[in-house]
């Protein structure tokens, strides 16, 4: 599976550029600095000394502020506890002249929203979104990264197998980057709570460089799939670094832009990769399509060099830093993941789920979850700390995307299948069938805001989950054969319903963090929906080939190339309803374990 979850990313989905223009709820003549719908001069929960004029791109020092007690002890229900009343004015001497006025009772206002917006950053001025401008530019270009490999490499396999052979492990040129990508997640989330954000997304940056250039000097598929492996340790930083980076640089009203923009990158990747892979292994060597990533990387390091700033820190603190690193827990949890998802990607493929090869290794796996849990209880600062477990928002969302991701198996790997053999479409045509999904998530994701923040982060997430699984429900039901436009459709209702599930659920869980917090938090939830989609590839895999099984034994055939279209379709539809069950499920999380209100942290709580 290629990683078009994107979301991440490979069956993580795209979401696309915003439209320009401010904020939604800011007036226009608000003063910069100050809420929605606020008068000038009112509290806004900002403090007046909130780094006014510090260059953009700078990320605030996670110790540099102070946070209120219940925020800093991670509590999920932490909120701004109330303002400390001014003190009374000393009675006056005078004798009263007039009968004192009666006061005037105070205006009404109107009910709380279910999610606090949090004010804008006073940092956030025009010279500021000036200057931030060349670190947005590098974390496209960081994501792009990332994004293109998974489908600029899947069209140039037939070139690849005729060149180095391997033709019945090439598909370990894709399993072997995404287990490198999700199992290093977490530990990247960690080291950049721990060392800063930039340290880690330069040296992911490198890393995935060097693996490019190496692919490109392959001499064999083995060499080939080692050093697509390396180019996944990279990618794992590139892809949790630049989300969580994005959440530091924009406060949560501005934060969908970066988020939509981001989005775009992925969008596009899903058209372009392909037809861009196809035309460098066709007309020139497949070889190209790995050399290409060195100018776009060489680029974002040297933005991410010169303009992306964090405090300086001391060489105590770095020490200290060092020490407290948990490298055995980075290990057991790295080790882990490469069991359990081997297993998953691989049962049912090269070898039965019953044999020997996928037993042992669900075995293992199981062994050495527990060894790592181990560690982790005993560590002085855990990889994954228990409180990604213990808060609900936190844990709400990373089961519920780690469903969005098993959910989203469906469309992205089954769905060309689909038009292929039943409606009889062309690979190209296929394709653009399923384009219809990454046109309208990100347009829906850009405007999701406009939603969250009257409605909450929850029930925007509800709504959508809600839309998603009566679309899905909806597959089964369309007419044999049919005609292209009818999943297109369904597939351009599906998109718009996962734009209002997958943003506001990350821009959530992300404002309800510090800064110190905040990379093993977007880690995590990255780590949850990149093991869902591994366990649907698995799933639905194992489904539809049971299907298909039963009706190959059904017909007398012998040769799977004999199936009609009709078996096709109706695997196809049994794994459409599974997704709707996964989606369910997800409902099922975010509507008992979610809090209704998420506890958004003030400006102030998020950089300390």
């Amino acid at each position: 599976m290629s990683e078009a979850d994107a979301a991440v990313g490979a069956p993580s989905g795209a979401r696309a550029g915003t439209p320009s223009g401010a904020p939604s709820g800011a007036r226009a003549d608000s003063p910069a600095g100050a809420p929605a719908d606020t008068p000038a001069g009112a509290a806004t929960g900002a403090r007046a000394s909130s780094t006014t004029g510090a260059p953009t791109g700078a990320i605030p020092d996670a110790a540099a502020e102070a946070i209120p007690d219940a925020a800093a002890k991670g509590r999920a229900d932490a909120i701004p506890g109330p303002a400390a009343k001014a003190p009374a004015d000393p009675p006056s001497t005078a004798p009263p002249t007039a009968p004192p006025t009666p006061a005037e009772p105070a205006p009404a206002h109107p009910a709380t929203p279910a999610n606090p917006v949090a004010p804008a950053n006073p940092v956030a001025t025009a010279d500021a979104t000036r200057r931030r401008g060349p670190v947005v530019a590098a974390l496209m270009l960081g994501m792009a990264l990332a994004a293109l490999d998974g489908t600029i490499v899947s069209t140039a396999v037939p070139q690849i197998v005729g060149d180095l052979g391997g033709l019945s492990v090439f598909s370990w040129l894709f399993s072997g980057y995404l287990l490198a990508v999700t199992v290093t997640l977490p530990v990247y989330g960690k080291l950049s709570d721990t060392f800063g954000r930039k340290p880690v997304l330069i040296a992911g940056i490198v890393l995935f460089l060097i693996g490019s250039l190496l692919c490109a000097a392959a001499w064999s598929m083995a060499s080939l799939i080692a050093f697509r492996i390396v180019q996944g340790l990279g990618g794992g930083a590139l892809q949790g670094t630049v989300q969580t980076i994005a959440a530091d640089l924009y406060p949560l009203k501005e934060r969908p832009r970066i988020q939509a923009r981001l989005s775009t990158v992925w969008a596009t990747s899903s058209v372009a990769g392909p037809a861009l892979g196809g035309l460098l292994a066709g007309y020139a060597d497949w070889r190209l399509i790995f050399l290409v990533n060195l100018p776009v990387g060489a680029l974002a390091l040297w933005l991410i060099a010169r303009h992306l700033t964090e405090p300086a820190r001391t060489r105590d603190t770095t020490r200290e830093a060092k020490t407290r690193v948990d490298w055995p827990g980075a290990l057991a949890i790295f080790t882990t993941g490469t069991l359990l998802l081997t297993a998953l990607v691989q049962g049912g493929v090269a070898w039965p789920w019953l044999s020997a090869p996928s037993l042992a290794l669900f075995a293992g796996a199981a062994a050495l979850m527990a060894v790592t849990v181990m560690i982790e209880r005993r560590a002085a600062e855990p990889i994954i700390p228990g409180w990604v477990w213990r808060r609900r928002t936190i844990a709400a969302v990373n089961l519920s995307l780690g469903a969005l991701g098993l959910l989203m198996v469906a469309p992205t790997a089954f769905l060309p299948t689909y038009a292929q053999s039943v409606l009889g479409l062309g690979p190209i045509a296929a394709g653009f069938v399923l384009s219809a999904m990454t046109l309208s998530w990100p347009i829906s994701a850009a405007f999701s805001n406009r939603v969250y923040a009257r409605i909450g982060f929850r029930l925007t997430a509800v709504i959508g989950m809600t839309l998603a699984v009566l679309v899905l429900l909806a597959f089964p039901l369309l007419p044999y054969p049919g005609d292209a436009w009818q999943p297109a459709l369904l597939m351009l209702l599906l998109g718009a319903a996962l734009g209002l599930v997958q943003l506001p659920l990350i821009v959530g869980v992300q404002s309800t963090v510090p800064w110190s917090e905040r990379g093993t938090t977007t880690a995590s939830v990255l780590f949850c929906r990149q093991v869902g989609q591994s366990l649907g590839a698995a799933l639905f895999g194992a489904i539809a080939n049971a299907v298909l099984a039963t009706r190959l034994t059904e017909g007398g055939l012998d040769d799977p190339a004999a199936l009609t279209p009709t078996a096709v379709d109706t695997a196809v539809e049994y794994v459409y309803v599974g997704a709707a069950a996964a989606g369910a499920l997800a409902l099922v999380v975010l509507l008992t374990l979610a809090p209704r209100r998420f506890p958004v942290l003030t400006d102030d709580n998020r950089t300390a």
